[in-house]
């Protein structure tokens, strides 16, 4: 239960439980990417991984606009807005989703089935709604706080890049162009959504909601790759329950979360 009569964590305590809950939850540690990464993966899994990943990389700027729509702050807005702009690019053409449609095409996909998401796992799709719903309908500190996965995501492009040129060298090294961007992308980005989660959290019950928003983020991304796993390799990841699991059913006051 969310004790408010608990004393705020220190600032260097609660980024300490936001990098623990997030590190401990993100999906590099998923069977589908550790298969990925080991060079296991066939070129079709591959493809299928790229197809329905395509999905929520359509929902971000999604988000991203929904999040810049809560905020009353122009400074905050102007800053949230080049998230929008980096997925969707200033001009046609531009952006990290045509970059995603060139991995696409590296892989072997033809781009418009890609773009229309027809073939896209029902569950990946239900996954990547929840995420969007989950952010119409929380605060702003929170929807920004779901967002902090992305303090893990310039090692997990970096493994992948490496692993693909040693493990899938007919992806040509231009394909790979959207996963060397997020690298300074992503360090940017959660540099920028820690500074408001920290500054803004100031009591104990805000802290914890920032977590568990964290968390919610974290099993989202678990449960697409799950329904691309259970399609494509054939057989049930050993996932690991998540601390929010049944919490999201109930309400998060039904969660135990401790520092």
């Amino acid at each position: 239960m969310t004790d408010g009569r608990r004393a705020a964590l220190s600032r260097d305590e609660f980024l300490q439980w936001l990098m623990r809950e997030g590190s401990s939850r993100y999906h590099d540690r998923h069977p589908y990417h550790t298969l990925m990464h080991r060079g296991e993966l066939s070129a079709d899994q591959l493809r299928q991984w790229v197809l329905n990943r395509y999905y929520y990389q359509t929902r971000i700027p999604v988000k991203d606009a929904l999040i810049v729509s809560k905020s009353e702050d122009p400074q905050f807005r102007r800053l949230w807005l080049r998230r929008v702009q980096d997925h969707d690019g200033r001009n046609p053409g531009e952006g990290g989703l045509e970059s995603w449609l060139r991995l696409a095409r590296g892989v072997g996909l033809d781009v418009d089935e890609v773009r229309s998401c027809r073939s896209v796992l029902p569950e990946v799709r239900g996954a990547c709604d929840s995420y969007v719903e989950f952010v119409r309908r929380a605060t702003l500190l929170e929807a920004v706080a779901s967002s902090l996965t992305e303090l893990f995501a310039p090692d997990l492009m970096q493994r992948r890049v490496e692993a693909w040129q040693q493990h899938y060298p007919w992806v040509s090294a231009e394909s790979l162009e959207y996963f060397r961007a997020r690298m300074s992308h992503a360090a940017q980005d959660s540099k920028e959504g820690v500074e408001f989660v920290v500054t803004q959290a100031t009591t104990y019950d805000l802290q914890q909601r920032c977590v568990l928003a964290l968390i919610t983020k974290a099993d989202i991304l678990w449960s697409m790759l799950d329904g691309v796993y259970q399609v494509y390799v054939g057989r049930d990841p050993s996932r690991r329950d998540h601390a929010l699991g049944q919490g999201r059913e109930h309400g998060w006051n039904d969660v135990e979360t401790t520092a």
